[in-house]
């Protein structure tokens, strides 16, 4: 018997969930790793955990998640298939096996099929719509897929880590570009979009011959994309309105500047850094000051169509964010100075940033739903 809308829909919802709670188990598991990184006396609850926490904060956690929010919208545009699920089940045991002692193909073994599967979903998408911001959005995963082929290869994670950057930053720019179609951006504006683009790509490239020069370019390349998503963002447009459409612009427009700060510090240190306080820098102004506080901008619009619950805006968004930013100004410098106390607890109040933005958000939902039964 055919079931009614109504039901299909709340059971692919249901069925979604898994893949939101082990994207949730590895970004759990990659802030407890971080802190131990940092140096915070915790259990290390499994022996490899701590070794784990950018796999399980880039493939574990941002790898399924987004690999599940195209999953669910090219899923609706071909009739409910559901294989395209595959990329993030994958991506998303992936994560959950770097919890367990198992011979290291398995976990980077199932993150590049994870990658493999983001990459074919983007062949249909592109097949379907074939538009520069999709294209773009296809060489990120075509990036991660690169990473997570070289992890599993047994390359050391410094020269994984760029490949991963270059997914996320990508995938985000690709994003904002395709909302950026609303402004009627000259062919210029677009070339030069894409320039950057290459260079970043050349720089990659380089980098597996010789890491400092090619970080150095990448970084070229980095700073160039903040400052172009800072001019033509919409978001300097929206910041001037109110309510979510106002926090989501000032979500982005700092990550801009964090991008940009990362993009002068490869540009600086190229190489030279694969482990210590300066490398932190490196690595976290990207992925906590730009992909994080695009994750705090974007949650209120992706958690509705992934899961169908809706996210109320409520001004307490704005204290993780607040948090986030401040907090990462206290890590980087004390990476930079050698500071290590700073450093150690502008990343504990980073973790504490992404932790509150989960529980906001849950009360936010709570509040929400409880609303609406009150209306009823």
């Amino acid at each position: 018997m055919k079931l009614p809308v109504f039901s299909q829909t709340r059971r692919s919802y249901r069925q979604r969930a898994p893949l939101m709670v082990m994207a949730a188990l590895a970004l759990l598991g990659g802030l407890w790793a971080g802190l131990i990184r940092l140096g915070w006396p915790l259990s290390p609850l499994t022996l490899q955990l701590p070794a784990q926490h950018g796999p399980l904060m880039v493939s574990g956690f941002l790898g399924t998640l987004i690999s599940l929010e195209r999953a669910v919208a090219l899923s609706q545009n071909q009739n409910g298939r559901r294989r395209y699920y595959l990329a993030p089940l994958l991506a998303g045991l992936g994560g959950v096996t770097l919890f367990l002692t198992l011979p290291t193909a398995v976990p980077r073994g199932l993150s590049t099929l994870g990658a493999v599967g983001l990459v074919l979903i983007f062949v249909v998408i592109n097949r379907l719509q074939p538009t520069i911001d999709h294209a773009v959005m296809g060489i990120g995963a075509l990036l991660w897929l690169v990473g997570s082929s070289l992890w599993l290869a047994g390359r050391p994670l410094f020269h994984v880590v760029p490949w991963w950057a270059g997914f996320l930053v990508l995938t985000i720019a690709g994003e904002r570009l395709e909302l950026a179609r609303v402004l009627f951006l000259k062919q210029k504006t677009r070339a030069s979009f894409l320039v950057i683009i290459g260079l970043f790509l050349i720089g990659l490239l380089i980098s597996l011959a010789v890491l400092d020069a090619g970080l150095r370019l990448a970084g070229i390349a980095l700073l160039a994309l903040g400052l172009w998503l800072l001019r033509y963002d919409i978001a300097r447009h929206t910041i001037r309105q109110k309510g979510l459409t106002r926090y989501i612009a000032a979500c982005l427009l700092p990550g801009y500047v964090w991008l940009i700060i990362s993009g002068a510090l490869w540009l600086l240190y190229g190489g030279q850094y694969v482990a210590g306080p300066v490398y932190d820098a490196l690595l976290h102004t990207i992925f906590v000051g730009f992909v994080f506080s695009m994750i705090f901008g974007h949650a209120p619009v992706i958690i509705p169509a992934v899961l169908g619950i809706q996210v109320p805006y409520t001004p307490l968004f704005y204290v993780h964010l607040a948090l986030l930013h401040l907090s990462l100004v206290m890590r980087v410098a004390g990476d930079l100075l050698l500071w290590l106390p700073l450093r150690r607890w502008g990343g504990l109040l980073n973790e504490v940033a992404i932790v509150l933005f989960l529980l906001v958000t849950a009360v936010a939902v709570w509040r929400g739903k409880k609303n609406d039964k009150s209306r009823k």
